[in-house]
Order: C-alpha cells, then structure tokens, then sequence
C-alpha cells in the first residue's frame, strides 16, 4: 500500500520535493484528515478546510521559520502546523497539554506570531518585516488575513503604515465572504467587486497567451508589461484601494488553483517590496456540509449534544424585552450566534447592528445610540471585549450613558486557550465609576439581571455569564444583589457566578459548618454584605478571575477599613495566562473547583492574603 504523502511532510522543505500531482493529492489528503480529526477532537473546521491550497503554497515557495508566517485569525493554522511537523500531536488538539487551536511560539519555530483575535496580523507582519530589514535579514514576511478581519480598524492603521515601508511584506488577502457571521459593510461590497472583475482577467489571460505565441517579440513583450505595474490592468479597471496605499495588488487569485497561486506568491516575491495578492476560497471547501453552513462548522464541537445555553438564554430574553419596548437594540462584532443574537435580528432587524469584527466602533456606536435617546445592548465576548476599553470609560462611562454589555464568555472558556479565557472582564470593568457590574449564577439570575439593566438601571451596566449551561447545585431564589446561606459557622465562603456552585459543592463535602455568601451585583459591592461578612472568623473568597485587582482583593479591601481582624484567603488566577484545556481540568488545575475550595478549607492554619 502507497505511503501517504501527508506521512511523508515533516517540514516545509519537503513539500519542495513534491510534483504537482503529488501536491494536489497532498491537499486532498490534508482535507480528509481535518475532517475526520477535528470530528473527533472537535475545532475549526470550515476556516482550515477553505485555506489547504494556499497554506502548501505558501509554504512550498517560502522558507519558514527564515521567511515569518503571521496568521489572521489564527483558527485557519490547522493546515500550518499539519507541514511543521505537528500532524501526531492532532489527537490532543485543544486538549489539557495538547496542541493549541492557533499559532503559539512557544509551540513551533513556524509559528511567528499569537494570532487569537482578529486584525492584528499586518500590524505584527510589519513590524517583523521592519525588523529584518533594519537588521539586514534576507527574509520575507507573509500576513494571512481573512476579508472578516478587515472590518477590524486596526488592520487599516496598519495597512497605512505598511504601504510604503519598504519592507519585503506580503499581505495575502483571503476573500471568502465570510467572518463567523457574513460579512458585513462597504469594504466587504469593494472586494465583492474586484472579485467580480473577470472582464480584466479574460483580457490579461488572453493578451499574454497571444504574446507568449508570438514569434520573436511576443516574450520580450510579455516581459515588459510585467515590469510595467500592471498597465494593461490600468487601463480596463482603476487603481485598487490597496495600490493607492502604497502596495503593488496582485489578483484575484482563484486560492484552489495551485498554479494561479504559484504564480501569484512568485511575482509577490520578485517585487520585493509590500504586496497584496487577493485569492478568492470558499470556507469548508471540500466537505459539502461545511461549504453550505460555513457559519455552522466554524467550530465543531466532538459532542452531539445541543442543550440550552447562556447565549441562547440571554439572547431569546433580549428578544422578549425588545418586544415590550421598541427603544432597545442589540450590537454583535461578527458573532450573531455566537452570542444567541440571531434571535433579536429575525424580528427586529431595523434594531439589530452586525458592526463586524470592530469591537472599539461597537463601545462607541453603542455610545452614539444611547446619547440620542434609544438603549444599546452590545452582546460581546469577554476577551474580545478587552480591546474597546478605552471606548468603555470614554464614550460611554463619563458621560454615564445608558446602554447595557453582555459580557458572554465570562471566565474559563476552556480549549480556546490564553487569547479567548474571560478571566480579566471582572477586575477591569468594576474599576471604573459608575459602572454596575452584575455576575448571575443561573439562567432565572440572568434573566433577572438583564431586566435590571435594561429597564431600572442607569448609566453604563455589565451582566456577564459563562460560557456552555448552567451548572447549579442549589435551590437558591434568583436575586440581582447577594444572598448569604447561613450556618452556625465561623468561616464564610464568598463567591459569585459560576465558581459559586463550586462552593455549593464543597460546602456539601465538609464535616464542619461553613456559611456562604454569593454576590451577584460585584460592582459596587454592597457594604451591607461586607458588614454581614465582618462576624466571621475566617473568610475564603473565591473567584474565576484575575487575582490582582479583582473582586477578591476590593471585597477584603472594604473588610479592613472596616477594622476586619480575621483570616482572609483568596483562591484567584495569580500571575498567569490560562492555557488551553478543559475547563473541567482548568479549574481543578487552578484548584478552583469544590475539590480544591476543600483543601484550601482543610488548612489548619491558613496563611493571611
């Protein structure tokens, strides 16, 4: 039986020794083994399946880990780590231990850059190419970015900027249409249109076969309009948005063809200088499912199960509220179902805004929205909504507007890893005045708290909840402040969201009595709950988020200025990016789950914190 070839690919120069047929069976091979690999460990399916073409050309004509490959979003690198020598470690992709889901230099010289969020491959590709050029290094740098990162604004800072560096820096356009959800705004329509452009195509495609048959002056001439930045282009179709940036554009590309891509990455090399070269792909190509739900098979998951979930949840509520009052809208940066949005965008469309992947302009628009009299609710990933913090405090918290963030995701997400877990959301936001920062634990909770902040709150209010179902190990009546569970106790176990049902279950455990109190509004504590708190002898706080400057430390902060004199532990993230994993394994890992709270009660004499 024929060895596969994929077998035989265990570092990019191998891909060199290949014939084109073998290159083309090598593509169909990586395709199989995506998709019967990822069913099993579940991943991101349909965004690695539409770049194999393009990852082994790539590869085949530039010499990584010399040449710097920066991916954009990081999820399509299936492909690149398949031919860096990572097809074994499959098994365990996205696993406790395993391989990451993106590209993580601490993994693989060929992994240049993180690549966790989107928009940020040109900024990071430039600086690489910079680098390399200030240090006399014969190197090129290529930026894989798909047309959903370009409605990022931090791709067109950097796009500005690269333009006329030059730098040896390739920007490798891949044009699919779409993000996770379609692509949304005018840049989307614009490459629409260079796509559709085949009059040019048909003409230069025609034109050079004429001259390369000419006898005598055909190849000479043939040369020459190479040379000539695109004359003949120039003449049937106007300059592109990119050249008037500075780049040379080369395309469209058709990005399943590997000798139009051979083509292309070639001249893209001869230029040397900053280059754009847009190929088109079809997401999930090759796995009929995935090519017709791309949004569906964005990521799998190796379960079957599709139980109700706090998206779900928190999105069909909204709806139910926007029903009653025609003032409310609903924001999402590109992720519609993600975050159970398409619920709200079914009925109320005119009130419903897909920004795409631009997360400051969301903050901001929500901003907009409020000062003029309607009530946004911007529905967002907690790490994701780390990058418009600045747009937080300016544009919305000092002038106190009214709107409302779903912060979901909230906490450990697990196989995703450091670029996606919610664990900073808590600490950032309850440090800005004036913000309401509620933490439900359970769907009736998160309900109760969305009704809060949509109709009785002022100013600027945050609900966050984890991502997957509820979990709860309690009868406790859903309440938007904090509740104590009392026993005839000195130690005091404090908590909010998820993490509280932890505490549930190691209360369960203990043969000693242990009260318990659960914050669900966690910024501004209320100080009754810090008084009610102050009678213990000993407090352990327990929180799914950053030690320095979370919940924790401002909840034993109010305890000493109120003269508190007993023993006060935090079990927090201290000092370190969660890795990726389950969060399961994570929390215990951590020793955040009822095993670990145990431990840490167990402790005869426990350290003050």
């Amino acid at each position: 039986m024929t060895k596969p070839i994929l077998d035989m690919i265990q570092c990019p120069k191998d891909l060199k020794k290949l014939t084109d047929q073998q290159l083309s069976t090598l593509c169909q091979e990586i395709r199989k083994f995506l998709v019967s690999s990822v069913s099993r460990t579940g991943g991101h399916l349909a965004s690695n399946l539409g770049v194999v073409e393009l990852t082994v050309m790539i590869h085949r004509l530039f010499d990584s880990p010399h040449d710097h490959i920066v991916f954009d979003v990081g999820h399509q690198s299936y492909t690149h780590k398949l031919l860096t020598g990572r097809k074994e470690a499959f098994s365990r992709l996205r696993k406790t231990g395993g391989l990451s889901g993106f590209p993580r230099p601490a993994e693989s010289v060929h992994d240049a850059f993180i690549a966790g969020h989107a928009s940020n491959s040109v900024s990071a590709a430039l600086g690489i190419a910079q680098a390399a050029l200030l240090q006399g290094e014969d190197s090129y740098t290529i930026a894989v970015i798909g047309d959903g990162a370009l409605t990022g604004g931090e791709a067109y800072e950097a796009l500005n900027n690269a333009g006329r560096s030059g730098t040896r820096l390739i920007v490798v356009l891949n044009h699919n249409d779409m993000s996770i959800s379609k692509n949304v705004g005018a840049f989307a329509k614009y490459l629409s249109s260079l796509r559709s452009s085949r009059r040019y195509l048909r003409m230069k495609r025609h034109v050079e076969s004429v001259l390369l048959h000419t006898p005598l002056v055909g190849k000479p001439l043939h040369g020459w309009l190479r040379r000539s930045k695109s004359i003949l282009r120039r003449v049937v179709y106007p300059s592109t948005f990119f050249e008037d940036m500075g780049f040379h554009y080369l395309g469209p590309i058709d990005g399943h063809n590997l000798k139009d891509l051979d083509s292309a990455l070639s001249r893209a090399k001869e230029l040397s200088a900053p280059v754009v070269v847009q190929v088109e792909t079809v997401k999930g190509k090759g796995y009929l499912s995935a090519e017709e739900n791309p949004g569906e098979y964005h990521a799998v998951s190796p379960s079957t199960s599709s139980g109700k979930n706090y998206s779900e949840v928190a999105g069909r509520f909204l709806l139910s509220l926007a029903d009653q009052n025609d003032k409310i809208c609903a924001i999402t940066a590109a992720m519609k179902y993600g975050t159970g949005l398409q619920y709200f965008a079914a009925s109320h469309r005119e009130r419903f805004f897909d920004v795409g992947i631009a997360e400051e302009h969301a903050v901001t628009f929500a901003g907009g929205l409020a000062a003029n009299g309607m009530i946004p609710v911007f529905c967002v990933y907690s790490s994701f909504l780390q990058r418009g913090y600045d747009q937080i405090i300016h544009d919305l918290a000092i002038d106190h507007r009214h709107a409302v963030l779903c912060v979901d995701r909230a906490g450990l997400v697990g196989e995703d890893g450091e670029t996606h877990q919610g664990v900073f959301d808590a600490a950032y936001l309850s440090q800005i005045p004036n913000m309401t920062v509620y933490s439900p634990e359970g769907y009736e909770e998160l309900r109760l708290c969305l009704e809060q902040a949509v109709r009785k709150e002022t100013g600027l209010v945050a609900v966050r909840y984890p991502r997957g179902s509820e979990n709860r190990a309690h009868t406790l009546l859903p309440d938007c402040n904090f509740q104590f569970v009392e026993d005839d106790a000195d130690t005091l176990l404090v908590s909010y969201g998820r993490s509280f049902s932890e505490c549930v279950k190691a209360k369960e455990q203990m043969d000693t009595s242990v009260s318990l109190l659960k914050l669900t509004k966690i910024a501004p504590i209320d100080p009754r709950a810090v008084m009610r708190a102050m009678s213990y002898q000993r407090i352990l706080f327990v929180e799914e988020g950053i030690y320095t400057g979370g919940i924790a430390q401002q909840f034993a902060s109010m305890l000493l200025e109120h003269g508190y004199h007993g023993n006060y532990q935090i079990l927090a993230i201290r000092g370190q990016f969660v890795p990726h994993g389950a969060v399961k394994d994570l929390l215990h890992q951590l020793k955040l789950d009822a095993q670990g709270i145990v431990e840490a009660l167990k402790q005869e004499e426990p350290s003050n914190e």
